[in-house]
């Protein structure tokens, strides 16, 4: 070798193609070498479930960046099809079938594999695929299975499971989700689970929760843990990937139980002159403070762009990130950012919450739709942890702010202070963001407390002696119905003049349609005199899109 840095890359999807440009944006003399082991780079695996129904018309779109641009623009040497088989980080060589090579900084850039559950008969079933890779979609395009399957089932309910669905209820299949979990998306809050399901369910998906395949019978039929059988013309997995480690994790890299590298802000690993980005490394969690591992291309292009500029003596860092996620599901939109209650129950952090129901553009504007918002903060100082997000129209931007807010650590005092672009067919004058924050503030005065649906679910249910006290018009319960059949009706424009009616005594639940006026009823509640008061965010529309 001569004089020149060699720095080689493994794995060509989107880290490491990241990292090979980034290397030479940043070093012109560099050697860069890139390993992939299959014949395609830098592909959109976002992108699948929507070239199935034809959304994305054309496969090669998917093809983000040609192998002959990283060798032309960036002088990198691409080697397509030549599997990294083994790395000796004591002698810095790397070992391939066609040779082996000596290198001075290794970008390690596996990704991930897709799992495979263990199911009596698959062994034997040829009518099945995952959905992660450029050859997944290329085997089912080529099975003709798009045309020929009519009911085509799905094992998973994360973001590509939900996704794949959709897309195939649009070239109308018949779609069913199998998923071990009692919820589809893991990572939402149940709450947030649940309304995605009706959706689902009234799209015409079948769902089949807490549930796994025990069998896949002859006739290509599924038997299921609970002992129903379900027929099926194809089967697609997609319960989530593993880290490619083992080739470092062997040789003693620093990883998490389920494989993913350890790596500091530059991307290093423990290794000497070993970086790792993208699915087959962890990344600090900005929130908890805790390894986290978010299998997302957005993570893999930063970690990659990162960890190749440091590879030539660059000096970058990239922080982390905090669950930031999103995805359409049919005409609603669901998303998430920060952490939410599984994660902050897990690690141990309090929190409190608020959650709103508000429209997305001003009322006397046509076309507006309810936006389900529930934000975490901290008990204490306030700073906002996390949210996540339900509605039709908005949802994207609202994730967007919120998101960037948890960034900065702002508190929910500062968010009625963001200075949010206003017009008619964009979003009200008091942005559901700005809701949000005035709510949470409104929740610290003490004077009564906010409860979510679940929480007064439970109130309800408990057998003890309560006031549930509904302020909606009587016409508005003959035409929604009502939270429950125990509940006192009294108008709020009437409250003041019926306050005698209300036992003092006991623990009251007010509820209205979306929560205004439950607020409003509360602040007089507390006003004259009465304790114990608990306003039940987002009021009937919440119960009946979660409960009901």
């Amino acid at each position: 070798m001569d004089n020149k840095k060699r720095i080689i890359v493994i794995g060509g999807l989107s880290a490491g193609p990241s990292a090979a440009a980034k290397a030479r944006r940043t070093d012109e003399n560099a050697e860069i070498i890139l390993f992939e082991k299959t014949a395609n780079i830098s592909y959109a695996t976002c992108g699948i479930p929507y070239a199935f129904s034809g959304r994305i018309k054309d496969r090669n779109k998917l093809l983000v960046v040609k192998p002959d641009l990283l060798r032309q623009r960036f002088n990198i040497d691409v080697h397509l099809e030549e599997p990294v088989t083994n790395i000796d980080p004591d002698n810095h060589m790397v070992y391939t079938p066609k040779g082996e090579y000596k290198y001075d900084k290794l970008v390690y850039a596996t990704g991930g594999t897709a799992i495979t559950p263990p199911i009596e008969g698959l062994a034997d079933y040829t009518e099945w695929a995952h959905a992660k890779t450029i050859e997944d979609f290329d085997r089912i395009i080529k099975s003709d299975v798009l045309n020929s399957a009519n009911e085509i089932t799905i094992v998973g309910a994360g973001l590509i499971g939900l996704e794949t669905a959709e897309n195939l209820m649009q070239i109308g299949k018949k779609v069913t989700i199998i998923e071990l979990g009692k919820h589809i998306l893991g990572p939402w809050d149940d709450k947030f689970a649940t309304m995605g399901e009706k959706v689902l369910e009234d799209n015409g998906v079948s769902l089949e929760l807490g549930k796994s395949i025990q069998k896949i019978n002859t006739d290509g039929s599924l038997v299921l843990s609970d002992g129903k059988t379900i027929s099926s013309d194809f089967l697609i997995m997609s319960i989530g990937v593993k880290p490619i480690t083992e080739m470092l994790t062997s040789k003693g890299a620093n990883h998490l139980p389920n494989g993913a590298l350890i790596v500091n802000e530059r991307m290093e690993t423990n290794l000497p002159d070993i970086y790792a980005a993208g699915d087959c490394a962890s990344i600090p969690h900005i929130v908890t403070n805790a390894e986290g591992w978010f299998p997302m291309g957005t993570h893999s292009n930063k970690g990659g762009r990162v960890a190749g500029a440091n590879a030539v003596g660059g000096n970058e860092t990239f922080p982390g990130g905090y669950g930031t996620a999103i995805m359409e599901m049919f005409d609603h939109t669901i998303a998430r950012t920060g952490a939410g209650p599984k994660v902050l129950e897990r690690d141990g952090i309090a929190y409190e919450s608020t959650f709103i129901i508000a429209n997305s553009h001003p009322g006397f504007y046509p076309g507006g739709k309810d936006m389900f918002i529930e934000i975490y903060y901290t008990p204490d100082t306030h700073v906002i942890l996390g949210a996540e997000l339900f509605g039709q129209k908005g949802v994207d931007k609202r994730a967007d702010v919120l998101a960037t807010a948890i960034y900065a650590k702002l508190t929910i005092e500062d968010l009625p202070n963001l200075d949010l672009a206003y017009a008619p067919p964009f979003s009200p004058a008091k942005d559901p963001v700005i809701v949000a924050g005035f709510v949470a503030q409104n929740a610290q005065k003490g004077l009564f407390k906010e409860v979510n649906v679940a929480i007064a679910k439970e109130a309800f249910e408990s057998g003890d002696d309560i006031t549930i006290l509904d302020v909606r018009n009587p016409a508005e319960l003959e035409n929604a119905g009502r939270i429950d059949d125990r509940a006192l009706n009294l108008p709020l424009d009437t409250l003041r003049e019926n306050l005698d009616k209300i036992d003092t005594k006991k623990p009251i639940y007010v509820t209205c349609a979306k929560g205004l006026r439950g607020y409003l009823a509360s602040l007089i509640l507390a006003h004259n005199g009465f304790q114990n008061i608990h306003n039940i965010a987002g009021g009937f529309t919440a119960w009946n899109k979660i409960n009901g």
